[in-house]
């Protein structure tokens, strides 16, 4: 994965924000092979970068995310030596990978299958008036795992269901009225609105975004207690950077805080 447009998934980074589009814009960019090892080499090098922090991920062409390459079945879960059916369940960030710093989705266009479980998998969803949504696969005689799993606890039992089992794609104000999309914008905007978006996110302390990501996702499958628990614990971690000294300081002296990140 590479920032050369002719690769399925461009990496672009300016200052702290890193724009991941997918990029195979002939197919809907659907996700074959090569473009399941370069997504996921695109969201190893965003997790891992230190100056990373704020993702967008959008679409080139007239989709966002077509879902996966149904000729190369490949992009379903990428190429794993040695597996038959005991495919690792973390494979991609679609799936599970844990990424605690800000994700953006800018849904530019037909969002559907894999696609859709990644917008799923983001904090904030802005949506293209043109955009639609949709997990397709009952239609072609499988299950959504994952869309199944993430698409419930995100927009509730019924609109989970609408989407899960009927199979049928929604606009985006349907989308927007299920709560899977935060805003709707003219289709000209959608890039502008979500670079704004990732500017006010890059004004808060990084290390401390993270904490409470983490905090807000563990605790979702925890004990309310132990949920506190582990949360005051973070709170020491975030507390003890120097972002959370440098907060101090300029609260004390009147002035915006500049962020290390560390």
């Amino acid at each position: 994965m590479s920032e050369n447009h002719a690769d399925p998934v461009t990496y672009e980074q300016t200052d702290h924000v890193v724009v991941i589009t997918y990029h195979r814009p002939e197919r809907m960019n659907a996700i074959d092979g090569p473009m399941r090892e370069a997504l996921n080499a695109a969201w190893s090098r965003f997790r891992d970068d230190p100056e990373a922090w704020v993702a967008i991920v959008t679409g080139a062409g007239r989709a966002f995310c077509a879902g996966a390459d149904l000729v190369d079945g490949a992009g379903s879960a990428g190429t794993w030596p040695g597996t038959f059916w005991e495919i690792p369940t973390h494979n991609s960030f679609e799936s599970g990978w844990e990424i605690f710093k800000p994700t953006i989705a800018a849904v530019n266009g037909h969002c559907l299958g894999y696609g859709l479980t990644a917008v799923a998998a983001c904090d904030f969803v802005i949506a293209s008036d043109r955009a639609t949504f949709g997990f397709p696969e009952v239609k072609l005689g499988v299950p959504a795992i994952v869309g199944a799993i993430r698409a419930p606890a995100r927009i509730g039992w019924q609109n989970a269901m609408e989407l899960l089992l009927l199979g049928d794609p929604v606009d985006a104000e349907r989308a927007r009225e299920m709560g899977l999309v935060g805003r709707v914008v003219a289709h000209e905007t959608l890039l502008g609105e979500a670079h704004a978006l990732a500017d006010r996110l890059c004004a808060g302390a990084p290390i401390a975004q993270r904490a409470m990501k983490e905090v807000a996702w563990r605790s979702q499958q925890m004990a309310f207690q132990e949920a506190v628990r582990f949360g005051e614990t973070m709170r020491k971690v975030a507390g003890a950077s120097d972002d959370a000294a440098e907060g101090r300081r300029a609260a004390a002296e009147r002035r915006a805080p500049l962020w290390s990140g560390r």
